[in-house]
């Protein structure tokens, strides 16, 4: 019987298992398809992501160095409010490397990582959970002391074991042409209800376009909209759903949930590996497998370590759907150099970013 079995090597999922395995724990990983693929997430992270990944993996996956953003009101071509840093603020990476990266980090940390096993289900019992998967070989069962569910935001370890969905699941497009371009800022534009579409330069890797919308807006139709606007040629799409907002409980007897099966996203852009893998990191801390009392103390600490960011995301993004004379009167009083992380809203109450608003900066 295993200590943990992972179902998703994801970034969230991987660097459990790294940090698990760190720990002495024997685990394993169950990941349904090829590690990386399909792709459904931005490459685009803060500059903390390197502090999860091995520094041998780091020339292979920096893609393009990012100054800060335009933010548009409107399409194309229209009138941007610049926010900016004199120093890279983040980075557009290979997205899918990235995954494998974290992968293979687990296994030289001594987890059984495993492709093509699917998933489908998790009996809790009182004394272990049984995770059944289909593989190449037929149906195989795995006996663990816990389980993490960290295989995406239609989490099928979520459903077996009845925790809550998150709050939210938007459809998000992404798309990629590849025509090389090393610009130093990303463009955002709030002109998709609810959310915001964005160009991602990627050096030599080429351009990265997206979106995200709620269910039943037209997904395809506006990603078609938005890419022609920019005369863009779409040489490679993909899509997904991304949760929003946490749900109450992330955690059960004896499973629990990391990543964007947990809803561990940031509100305002929907991006999760930096906060999956921190909560992953807080999971293989505080969770002992031979207590499975001590998922609660996960469920306490995670939120301890994300909840503040978490909430004011929330009210960042809440400004996307704000009359157009309050958005210009924001864009044109934060606009300029900032202080601000990208991954942390509670920066924007930083001694950084108040000495930048300050008028004699």
């Amino acid at each position: 019987m295993y200590d943990v079995v992972v179902v998703g090597a994801g970034p969230a999922g991987s660097r459990f298992a790294r940090s698990a395995a760190e720990r002495g724990r024997d685990v394993l990983v169950l990941e349904k398809g090829e590690i990386g693929r399909p792709l459904a997430c931005s490459g685009h992270v803060s500059l903390d992501v390197w502090e999860f990944v091995p520094s041998s993996a780091r020339d292979a996956l920096f893609q393009n160095d990012v100054y800060g953003a335009r933010f548009h009101l409107d399409g194309p071509g229209s009138d941007a409010y610049l926010f900016y840093k004199d120093e890279p603020v983040s980075n557009a990476i290979d997205r899918v490397g990235l995954d494998r990266a974290l992968a293979d980090a687990a296994r030289e940390a001594g987890a059984d990582v495993r492709t093509g096993y699917t998933v489908t289900d998790v009996d809790e019992r009182p004394d272990r959970v049984v995770v059944t998967a289909s593989g190449a070989g037929g149906v195989e069962r795995f006996g663990a002391k816990v389980v993490a569910g960290a295989d995406g935001p239609r989490s099928r370890v979520r459903s077996a074991v009845g925790l809550p969905d998150p709050d939210e699941l938007l459809h998000g497009v992404l798309g990629f042409d590849f025509e090389p371009d090393d610009d130093d800022f990303v463009d955002v534009h709030l002109t998709i209800p609810g959310f915001f579409a964005w160009r991602i330069p990627r050096g030599q890797a080429g351009v990265e376009y997206g979106l995200a919308v709620r269910p039943g807006d037209d997904a395809p139709g506006r990603f078609a909209e938005f890419t022609d606007d920019y005369g863009a040629t779409i040489d490679e799409r993909c899509s997904g759903a991304i949760p929003i907002g946490p749900a109450d409980r992330t955690a059960s007897k004896r499973t629990f949930l990391v990543g964007d099966a947990a809803g561990q996203t940031k509100p305002f852009t929907g991006g999760g590996i930096l906060y999956g893998m921190r909560a992953a990191d807080v999971a293989a801390r505080e969770i002992d497998p031979d207590r499975p009392s001590t998922l609660q103390r996960y469920e306490h600490a995670w939120r301890d370590e994300l909840a503040a960011d978490i909430r004011l995301g929330a009210l960042v993004r809440a400004g996307y759907g704000v009359p157009r004379p309050i958005q210009r009167l924001g864009m044109a009083l934060f606009s300029g150099e900032i202080g601000v992380h990208m991954d942390r809203p509670t920066s924007l109450f930083s001694t950084e970013q108040l000495r930048a608003l300050a008028p004699w900066r």
